[in-house]
């Protein structure tokens, strides 16, 4: 196996950047400038590993991971050492042992786009880092309400939305992994049968860093929200990332894209009798491709256009996608977001 990158600073690469018109909060870059800094850092992952990762109708070559993702994980390996290398200088100036908390990567994007992959992907180039060999993955799904809760709110076809979600079990998960817990446990979601998983965890302990993966994670409320209880600044999720990502399709791409996965998923995981959708594997292909498309309008455009596309210019990095998965556009942003709480808090 190749050995990993001789240390967490690589020799930097050349700057490729193209102004864009559109957007001046973004430098713009094509897939070919982008590959180029990937300056030296070596592609640990073979085929095989790539196979493992890849999810249901989403290609996923090498040369994707080699121009795209291996940049993408060397700027984001810079970026976790930076911040360590501030927390040092706060805690040689309180004199205290530096102790840095998990880096906390998050990856946004419509249903379909390619977010699950994207994640799993980068655990594992990041993971190569011998500066932070501890990479976890963490879905929102595992945050969704239980179906039981949902169904007595009358959620059930507002799944995926945000008032589905239990936004404060993620800010105390968030909270306790960021305040150096030995232990954390986030909630486990089943899509086979469509519902979070009675009593069981998965078990985060202390990472170096944590790709925390969902539709909502960059989310933030307006500037007048405040905590009912003492009307302080509301905490967010977004309050507790320090790297974003926004996968990003055209909404045709995108609808193309889960009908895709739906008809494949009808010819493998609905036919399990357990799957919440097994009554789906009965259709014809006509009728599953309708079926697709109501769901995808009804639910999933809905939920793009109402509360995730507007999160789009709030990540560190926008990755533009064409009709066939691959990355043609990366967007890098230039400045910082400054976290929501500190903007209410003024």
């Amino acid at each position: 196996m190749p050995s990993a990158p001789p240390s967490g600073r690589p020799t930097p690469g050349p700057l490729a950047a193209v102004e864009p018109s559109s957007s001046p909060s973004y430098m713009s870059f094509t897939r070919a400038q982008w590959a180029t800094l990937r300056a030296n850092t070596p592609l640990l992952l073979d085929e095989d590993e790539l196979r493992r990762l890849r999810g249901v109708n989403e290609p996923m070559p090498v040369d994707e991971v080699a121009e795209i993702y291996l940049p993408l994980s060397r700027l984001i390996n810079l970026h976790v050492e930076a911040a360590r290398d501030l927390l040092q200088v706060t805690d040689r100036f309180l004199g205290r042992p530096s102790q840095p908390p998990p880096f906390v990567v998050a990856i946004a994007g419509s249903v379909a786009a390619g977010k699950s992959t994207t994640a799993r992907v980068l655990r594992a180039l990041l993971a190569r880092w011998p500066s932070h060999p501890k990479v976890e993955l963490v879905t929102t799904d595992g945050f969704l309400h239980p179906n039981a809760v949902l169904e007595a709110r009358g959620l059930m076809h507002r799944k995926g939305f945000p008032e589905s979600y239990d936004v404060a079990r993620l800010l105390r998960f968030l909270t306790d992994l960021k305040a150096g817990k030995p232990t954390v446990e986030a909630p486990v979601y089943s899509h086979l049968v469509y519902d979070i998983v009675p009593d069981e965890r998965k078990t985060v302990r202390r990472p170096d860093v944590l790709i925390l993966e969902g539709i909502n994670v960059l989310q933030a409320p307006t500037a007048a929200a405040r905590d009912e209880a003492d009307g302080r600044p509301r905490l967010m999720v977004s309050d507790f990332i320090d790297f974003s990502i926004y996968v990003d399709a055209d909404e045709a791409a995108l609808e193309q894209w889960y009908v895709r996965r739906f008809l494949s998923l009808r010819d493998t995981a609905f036919r399990d009798p357990a799957s919440y959708f097994h009554r789906y594997a009965a259709l014809s292909e006509p009728e599953a491709i309708e079926t697709a498309q109501r769901i995808w309008r009804d639910i999933n455009w809905l939920n793009l256009k109402q509360n995730i596309e507007g999160t789009r210019e709030r990540a560190s990095v926008i990755l533009r996608k064409g009709a066939e998965h691959a990355v043609e556009e990366v967007r890098l942003r230039r400045a910082p977001i400054v976290p929501a709480k500190l903007r209410r808090a003024k």
